[in-house]
């Protein structure tokens, strides 16, 4: 009696479903594609977990090494998140290729976006060049006296894209940095007096 039940549960079920699911046939030709997509995508989330971990590691490696060569804190910040992102879209374009895709497309588009944002950006990208160049060069540094783009006070704060003076009615004066490095700034902490 319990076998003629289970019987007409699975004969009701078969029913149920579409013809083509219920035939042998069908998995004998679904089961492959989804043996080779189902690997495909396995190795695809692969790639892109193991490569994200490892550019965070490499980017806090970088960014300790920076610190311990007593490099300024913003800038060992930025050279790690451009190293992060920079194989971020390396690993994303691996996991992709995995899947089948052609990713050369993908390598035009970001060369083009490159490019267009470099030119975009073309005047704030020479004020961060010049930033990180009075960094690594500290021309003055902060509690300095200067003059300099026109404009006297004390260095409150050297940011990537800018200077922070302090004039002399407690002021604040924002210079960009690329016009620091263009003209001739006088660090007045410099000049020894007799």
């Amino acid at each position: 009696m319990f076998n003629i039940l289970q019987a007409a549960k699975i004969d009701t079920i078969a029913t149920a479903l579409p013809l083509e699911i219920v035939k042998p046939d069908f998995w004998h030709r679904i089961l492959p594609l989804l043996k080779d997509w189902g690997l495909k995508l396995v190795a695809a989330l692969l790639i892109f977990f193991v490569g994200k971990w490892i550019a965070k590691m490499l980017g806090k490696v970088i960014h300790s090494a920076l610190i311990k060569s007593k490099t300024d804190e913003t800038l060992a910040g930025f050279i790690a998140n451009i190293t992060y992102f920079t194989l971020l879209i390396f690993v994303v374009i691996a996991a992709i290729s995995k899947l089948g895709v052609q990713t050369t497309s993908f390598v035009a588009i970001i060369g083009a976006a490159g490019l267009a944002i470099g030119l975009a950006l073309q005047g704030a990208l020479a004020n961060f060049a010049a930033g990180v160049m009075l960094i690594l060069f500290h021309p003055f540094k902060v509690g300095d006296n200067v003059t300099g783009a026109g404009q006297t006070g004390k260095v409150q704060e050297i940011q990537m894209f800018s200077t922070v003076l302090i004039g002399e009615n407690n002021q604040a004066i924002i210079i960009p940095n690329s016009r620091s490095i263009a003209r001739n700034v006088v660090a007045i902490w410099r000049v020894n007096s007799r």
